[in-house]
């Protein structure tokens, strides 16, 4: 977990020149950009620049959302940028939920060889997924009563956003909502992710869910979708910017808050496995469900079954990557394929319930 994640083929001072040429046709010929960057330690999905734009005495730290080229190997099979860009204004202005400032979306791959979306750079820290904050940092360091707090922040956010009302045509670009099809929209994706591959483990998570279907779910919302604190910027503790909208969908209000709660399982579980005690009194499922019932009067149901889709969905997602990373050579392909899913002791455990 110390490597850094390949997100791009793409050349940074080419791109830089590009990005300049483009915005020159924006907002005027004296434009220029500088400072052409990539972040490392999260992201894993859509190309992310960092840049300074600058015209008519002004000056703008910037960041560019791009889709990735066919050669990076996509961790998704499609990128609706559109639907991103307009997320984080809605999430900001409806909800008031501290998205970044969305400032232009271009549809047309001609500038830069794919669509991309360009938002306000929001300056702070953001808790690592490499090598996971979980082992040490900022957060990890902080005192009981900070993490507290900023956990509660976060739950915040996915509680403001479950409770505001958004009309059907402002999400329907989201797909079909519900349980249902979201599962079948993740079938779809295991199907695309490793259709020259099975992995038998994810596919018994599967056959579980099938089994433990719920009785009944909850209101459908707008869900986040990547609701973790590794897309979101803080400062003193304070969540100032929330990213990564992609995985956005429409339904049950578990599907975000089981989320947040396996992901910092997820890191966790790496810690312990390493010899190191992590921050075992964080994001713990009694305590984020009863700050999100205090919050929006909602009581979360069925978490078991929620957390093991959680599970699931991380699991072909890593498992998606680390065939990536067999792609780049970055690692041997391993004799048994569920060994792709780098968490797979907690599925296994999560199956026995």
């Amino acid at each position: 977990m110390t490597q850094e994640i390949r997100t791009s083929t793409r050349d940074l001072d080419e791109l830089r020149d590009r990005t300049a040429a483009w915005l020159r046709v924006r907002v005027g010929d004296d434009a220029e950009v500088s400072g052409m960057s990539r972040p490392s330690g999260n992201g894993m999905s859509s190309e992310t620049l960092f840049f300074t734009a600058a015209w008519a005495g002004r000056e703008t730290r910037c960041v560019a959302r791009l889709a990735p080229a066919r050669e990076a190997v996509p961790m998704f099979p499609s990128y609706d940028l559109r639907a991103q860009f307009d997320l984080m204004r809605m999430a900001r202005e409806k909800a008031g939920v501290p998205a970044p400032r969305a400032l232009w979306y271009e549809p047309d791959p001609g500038p830069l060889g794919t669509p991309f979306l360009v938002m306000e750079c929001v300056d702070g820290e953001v808790p690592p997924d490499v090598a996971p904050y979980t082992m040490g940092g900022w957060l990890h360091d902080a005192s009981p009563g900070d993490r507290a707090r900023l956990q509660d922040a976060c739950v915040g956010i996915v509680a403001a956003l479950h409770e505001t009302a958004f009309s059907p045509g402002e999400l329907t670009r989201l797909g079909a909502p519900g349980l249902r099809a979201h599962v079948e929209a993740q079938r779809a994706y295991y199907a695309w992710a490793h259709g020259d591959l099975r992995l038998p483990l994810l596919e018994r998570a599967f056959d579980w869910l099938v089994a433990h279907w719920p009785g009944a779910t909850g209101p459908d919302v707008l869900n986040w979708g990547d609701a973790r604190i590794g897309n979101i910027v803080f400062r003193d503790f304070t969540p100032v910017a929330v990213l990564d909208w992609e995985m956005a969908a429409v339904g049950p209000r578990e599907l975000d808050l089981s989320w947040m709660i396996f992901m910092h399982r997820f890191f966790q579980d790496i810690t312990v496995r390493m010899g190191l005690p992590g921050i075992p009194d964080f994001m713990q499922r009694d305590a984020v469900c009863q700050k999100y019932q205090e919050l929006t009067g909602y009581e979360p149901r069925d978490m078991d079954f929620y957390e093991m889709y959680a599970a699931l969905r991380h699991g072909v997602i890593m498992a998606r990557l680390w065939r990536r990373r067999i792609h780049f050579g970055e690692q041997p392909m391993p004799d048994d394929p569920d060994d792709l899913v780098l968490h797979r002791a907690i599925i296994e455990e999560l199956l026995t319930r």
